[in-house]
């Protein structure tokens, strides 16, 4: 929400003030023929989320297609590659020249639709940049303490409080963290995650029946 400090007509604004009010939350509706989704972009990774609406804002997203879907996993789209492509072609390597620097915040997660960038791997992207374009909405599942457990000792790694409550209750794709950046996440329409990540796929997880999408920024 965006809060505005009220001053009389004799009063001056405090610009100090004035610089601590909170920024804008933006939301973008994702339009699909599977239903629709908002999600809410985060102010603590600001290159990704300006990045994000600037594309938003272009009509860049518009008729691409969700072109990588793994059920209990996660559902990807961007590539500009997608637009118009016919089916059965392999989709995915699209980008638009350029990345984003890696944004990783605490607590900033890989829960059920969490909004976070693609990227290439590690051997070629040791900064774990991100995609300019390509973005995936996480579906994952619940996890048992137990479960999680075994992972963080199989990754030489532990989660935190947060985390184990997170992956144990609302679910996601732990192993993501901090890897990959978390830029957003669904705050309507999460059961049209679900039924995306239903769809049938054929070869390079591409759906069968295209899934496509168009974006709004919401005012």
């Amino acid at each position: 929400m965006l809060f505005f400090a009220l001053a009389s007509s004799c009063t001056a604004q405090n610009p100090k003030t004035q610089s601590n009010m909170p920024e804008k939350n933006y939301r973008v509706l994702i339009q699909t023929s599977l239903g629709n989704m908002t999600v809410e972009l985060y102010n603590e990774t600001p290159k990704h989320r300006d990045n994000f609406v600037k594309l938003v804002k272009e009509g860049f997203y518009d008729s691409l297609l969700f072109h990588r879907v793994i059920a209990n996993f996660m559902i990807q789209g961007g590539d500009p590659g997608s637009r118009g492509a016919a089916p059965g072609v392999m989709l995915g390597s699209g980008n638009l020249g350029y990345t984003v620097p890696a944004e990783f915040v605490k607590g900033l997660i890989h829960k059920k639709g969490a909004l976070a960038a693609a990227r290439q791997g590690d051997q070629v992207n040791p900064t774990k940049a991100s995609s300019s374009c390509q973005f995936y909405i996480v579906q994952g599942n619940v996890w048992t303490a137990d479960n999680l457990q075994r992972m963080a000792s199989q990754m030489g790694r532990s989660f935190d409080e947060q985390q184990i409550k997170t992956y144990t209750t609302v679910g996601g794709t732990p192993h993501l963290d901090y890897d990959y950046t978390v830029f957003g996440q669904v705050v309507e329409g999460l059961d049209v995650i679900d039924k995306i990540a239903a769809v049938r796929c054929g070869r390079g997880d591409r759906p069968i029946e295209d899934v496509v999408m168009k974006m709004t920024l919401l005012e």
